[in-house]
């Protein structure tokens, strides 16, 4: 593995093309060269985190280099926040663009003269034809397309319609430029598609200098020719327009020679797709916008912002990647291995703790009154380097209310009437009298404990199955836990159209437990720690709760999976 992220991706399709090329010297002395160029409108997904490693792991592996580069060119859409929160989350994962910070908005006037020398050359016009009407006239897979009636227009009536265009003389959507190619293309991609539209919006960096804006299909493979791309990576449904990236680079390198002199080429791989998810951004937009959940870094989203909120490490999301790895071939992953990897990555490395949900009062019967004792306790079990802490116990404890039960089946290892179980690093109890309100629900147990039973120094003899965690009422931390579970009860929702997904919302994806109680050490977590409670899942200090009174933690992962088991 490598010391700056977890992914390797050396076992795949991209790998072995990359070294081909290196062996046949088509790179010449140029250095593998790749980007990730997010559209910031909205927050990265964990679809965006596998393109993001693909990415850096190549140019770190092949000693190359990396470029950020925002795909800014739809001012409606895009806002400063979502620039900033990719840069963070970028980080974050552990990929590094050093110097190389771009946006598409920092070429528009380049890309403009990349447009008038297409224009000059007539290998570009302007047309009148509304969206409805481009449509209509491209024809179907199985018909051509019909030329534009502007498509013959003269070169100089072109031009000067495009310098009004740019100058803000013409309406919003009343003219386009097209690329003039094959109307008869099988390809519908190459049918004139359209290069520039206007758009009377104030964008994010360049305000309102601009009243036309280039089309992605023409801005991306432009600015991967102009930063010097080697390998430009994209997600398999873009294996149709591969012909007119190439023919926007083939004229790049034709009519801007003097910026313009490396042939960039795209490769296509499967995106990332999980159960229980939606990694449509329009979905997961209309989820934040109609407030389904609390925010793009709600710790429900598949986000990185979201994950890493609910406590997920980077260091698991990168072991993810790992294992999913990189193909043509399209597939669904079971949402089961993130949390997997997740689990994996914090078993060693998170303290234990115990925590309380759904209390129920044990009294202690032939406890000395008013006595507290320390019991030693390792925060990592196997791991004396983690070192240990000292729980105060006493004649008056918590249990969870499930650890007790009045007429247990057969293999219930817990607590019962006349039964014995061992409180974990103390002593063992037996339960003699359970005490009922009036509607006959069980508010206290009454037990007595065995005093030579105490963990590390047991000289009682007996051996019992069960063990549980408690917590003593008199030093009981108070705090709130959110427990998260899939967005989702289907395992496609993403199959579903914008109004049916929203139907499949899991109503229990967020318990939150007030007033739930802890061992006292809790009070010393800092925002961002991790912890096991114990039997209950892995835990993370929420470091922007909305009760800021009150220790706030975020259920990463249950120590099983619990989806898997509620649907045998």
């Amino acid at each position: 593995m490598t010391e700056k992220n977890g992914t390797e991706f050396k076992s795949n399709f991209i790998y072995t093309m990359i070294k081909e090329d290196l062996g046949k010297g088509l790179l010449g002395d140029k250095p593998i060269h790749t980007r990730f160029p997010p559209e910031p409108n909205g927050y990265l997904h964990i679809g965006h985190a596998k393109a993001i490693l693909l990415n850096y792991a190549i140019a770190r592996d092949f000693n190359g280099k990396f470029n950020l580069r925002f795909d800014d060119t739809n001012p409606i859409k895009e806002e400063q926040e979502f620039v900033d929160s990719i840069i963070a989350d970028i980080r974050w994962l552990g990929a590094d663009w050093e110097d190389r910070l771009f946006f598409s908005s920092d070429y528009f006037e380049i890309k403009y003269e990349f447009a008038l020398r297409l224009v000059k050359a007539g290998r570009a016009y302007v047309c009148d034809l509304n969206q409805e009407e481009i449509r209509q006239y491209r024809g179907t897979l199985t018909e051509p397309g019909v030329e534009s009636p502007y498509r013959g227009r003269p070169v100089e009536e072109n031009l000067d319609l495009f310098k009004r265009m740019r100058d803000g003389e013409f309406p919003t959507g009343s003219r386009v430029l097209r690329a003039k190619i094959d109307m008869a293309s099988g390809n519908l991609n190459m049918r004139d598609p359209v290069l520039y539209r206007i758009l009377h919006a104030s964008h994010h960096r360049t305000g309102d200098k601009w009243s036309i804006y280039p089309m992605y299909d023409f801005d991306h493979p432009f600015s991967d020719a102009l930063e010097g791309i080697t390998h430009s990576l994209c997600s398999i449904e873009y294996t149709d327009h591969r012909p007119l990236y190439d023919w926007i680079v083939e004229n790049a390198v034709e009519l801007m020679p003097e910026v313009v002199k490396f042939h960039s080429h795209q490769t296509e791989f499967a995106r990332l797709n999980m159960t229980h998810t939606v990694m449509s951004k329009r979905k997961l937009r209309r989820l934040v916008e109609e407030g389904y959940v609390d925010g793009w870094d709600d710790p429900r989203m598949p986000t990185i912002a979201g994950l890493r909120r609910r406590g997920v490490t980077a260091e698991a999301i990168a072991d993810f990647q790992e294992r999913v790895g990189v193909s043509r071939a399209e597939s669904t992953v079971d949402l089961a291995l993130l949390d997997h990897c997740i689990r994996q990555k914090l078993e060693t490395k998170a303290p234990r703790r115990m925590v309380v949900l759904d209390p129920l009062k044990v009294v202690i019967t032939n406890w000395t009154a008013g006595k507290t004792e320390n019991v030693k306790m390792e925060n990592i079990p196997g791991d004396e380097s983690a070192g240990y802490r000292e729980v105060p116990f006493s004649g008056e404890i918590y249990i969870e209310r499930d650890d007790f039960m009045e007429d247990p089946p057969k293999k219930f290892f817990r607590l019962a009437p006349g039964r014995e179980v061992r409180l974990k690093s103390a002593y063992i109890i037996r339960c003699e009298e359970v005490i009922k309100d009036g509607d006959g629900n069980v508010t206290e147990l009454r037990c007595t404990y065995d005093l030579l039973s105490k963990s590390g120094s047991d000289r009682s003899g007996k051996k019992v199955k069960g063990v549980i965690h408690w917590v003593s009422t008199e030093h009981a931390a108070r705090v709130t836990v959110n427990l998260y579970d899939n967005l989702f009860v289907v395992e496609n929702p993403e199959e579903d159209d914008e109004k049916d997904f929203i139907s499949h919302i899991n109503p229990q994806s967020l318990i939150v437990c007030r007033n739930v109680l802890a061992e006292p050490s809790i009070l010393e977590a800092t925002p961002g720690n991790r912890y096991q409670f114990l039997r209950k899942g892995y835990f993370y200090l929420d470091p922007q709760p909305s009760n800021k009174d009150v220790p706030v933690f975020n259920r990463i992962v249950a120590l099983r999976d619990s989806w898997a088991r509620k649907k045998k």
